[in-house]
């Protein structure tokens, strides 16, 4: 039996104090009934012998505390899944807020789910097609990785993760794919833009879509990005789907969770973010992933706008060791035009041999991918001597490179957010480019492979 107490003491903000309580959990849904009968949600915070501090997920505005009474429902958050989910749009509480049909779920389950256990891991080998050049080309994304977006304030990062959303797929593969997607913390205008952008191109039809606006409770942000990954599990492991979980902004989660975190009065660690802010995180990431006995898969893409771009902040760089890599968005290729400005040499896919090659993209992928990276970044050396310098002290051979680097970054990098390539143009491409240098200079290319593709220019 479900007890009602009307023994609330304290109200300081978003927090509230309630006595005299028993078998209260941690974690715990509490329903607070004002005296106009409206009901307000509260979750459990913390548990000090028969006194629950709880905190609430909307405003404590009005409060009467001798007329209120909490109840609490024995449950912590929970989300109903089931496949119709697929092409519906949610709040950050798993609410449909779309005018949709009510669903009916298949379950309910707890949104603070377990990472997966490491020896029940299978190991990702199987390439994603995002369509863009940058990842599939030099960054592959392989099924089952984590691979996050480090970007900054202000540079096109949402473009990005809906043009990921619209053209990701798996090679060869008859499975099913679907997306979900979570924008935590984000603005009226981008939840519009993604919502709209996803309807008009198609993509919904395959997407689970939760918003969580920049207006909403703090504590309904840490909630949103476990609702997400609760139902890729689903999915993922019930229904073998190829789940492919984008995440936009991971900032405005850890901020969120640095709120609650002071609200409770606690030690703060680095920049003043919470002490645990890695075990959170690494909660979360570790979700993803291929498990034995399962056909499905959960591949991970967290998106994070570095404050002041500085890629040391402890969320990119808590990110950065849970993660198997990272893409770094770069403000100077931005500046040029160039769509999405990823920055290539600073950015890496730690699982990106596991998914290439013969069979998976094309026998020739690792000799063109390296020899790419190698004259890419002897072409930026050419051209910060040529600043220096000027270009007339260069040799012949580097003024080729300075010209290689300016063309890679114009067509290779560039190529826009509706663009989609397959692996093959964008390997041609890369073919194409290196067709500037004689052959002499592609020493990371084998013989045949050379035999095979290169074409000098004339």
């Amino acid at each position: 039996m479900i007890r009602e107490y009307q023994t609330i003491r304290e109200v300081a903000g978003p927090l509230m104090l309630v006595r005299d309580v028993e078998n209260v959990k941690y974690d715990e849904l509490g329903e607070i009934r004002l005296p106009d009968g409206s009901i307000r949600r509260c979750k459990v915070l913390e548990i000090d012998g028969d006194r629950a501090l709880v905190q609430l997920f909307e405003s404590s505005a009005g409060l009467n505390l001798s007329e209120s009474t909490v109840r609490f429902v024995g449950h912590g958050v929970e989300l109903g899944v089931s496949e119709d989910m697929l092409g519906r749009v949610f709040d950050g509480m798993g609410t449909p807020i779309d005018d949709g049909p009510k669903l009916i779920y298949d379950k309910v389950l707890d949104i603070n789910g377990s990472p997966i256990n490491p020896t029940a891991r299978l190991y990702p080998s199987e390439f994603i097609q995002t369509g863009v050049s940058t990842i599939d080309g030099l960054n592959t994304l392989v099924r089952g990785q984590k691979l996050p977006i480090f970007s900054g304030s202000g540079l096109p990062h949402a473009n990005l993760a809906a043009q990921i959303a619209r053209q990701a797929k798996v090679i060869g593969s008859d499975a099913k794919f679907a997306v979900v997607f979570a924008a935590i913390g984000i603005t009226f205008e981008e939840a519009d833009f993604f919502i709209s952008d996803f309807r008009r191109t198609g993509a919904l039809d395959r997407t689970v879509l939760f918003i969580n606006l920049a207006s909403d409770p703090a504590i309904e942000r840490i909630s949103t990005p476990r609702m997400a990954l609760t139902a890729a599990e689903y999915l993922a492991f019930e229904k073998n789907m190829h789940v492919l979980v984008i995440l936009t902004d991971i900032t405005n989660y850890a901020e969120a969770l640095r709120e609650v975190s002071a609200a409770r009065k606690e030690v703060p660690g680095r920049r003043g973010y919470p002490g645990y802010l890695y075990t959170d995180l690494a909660s979360m990431y570790e979700r993803a992933g291929r498990k034995k006995g399962s056909d499905g898969s959960i591949t991970m893409i967290p998106i994070l706008t570095m404050p002041e771009d500085d890629k040391t902040h402890p969320i990119p760089d808590l990110t950065g060791y849970i993660t198997e890599g990272q893409i770094i968005l770069s403000r100077e290729i931005y500046r040029k035009g160039y769509l999405p400005p990823v920055d290539v040499l600073p950015s890496l896919s730690r699982l990106k041999d596991k998914g290439i090659g013969e069979g998976k993209t094309r026998a020739d992928h690792a000799n063109t991918m390296n020899q790419l990276f190698a004259c890419y970044a002897r072409g930026k050396e050419a051209q910060e001597l040529m600043v220096v310098l000027g270009e007339a002290a260069l040799t012949p051979t580097d003024r080729l490179y300075a010209r290689f680097a300016e063309e890679f970054e114009a067509r290779y990098v560039n190529q826009g957010f509706s663009e989609n390539r397959t692996i093959e143009e964008t390997l041609d491409l890369g073919w194409d480019l290196l067709g500037i240098f004689p052959r002499s200079e592609l020493k990371r290319i084998k013989p045949e492979f050379l035999d095979q593709y290169y074409h000098e220019r004339t």
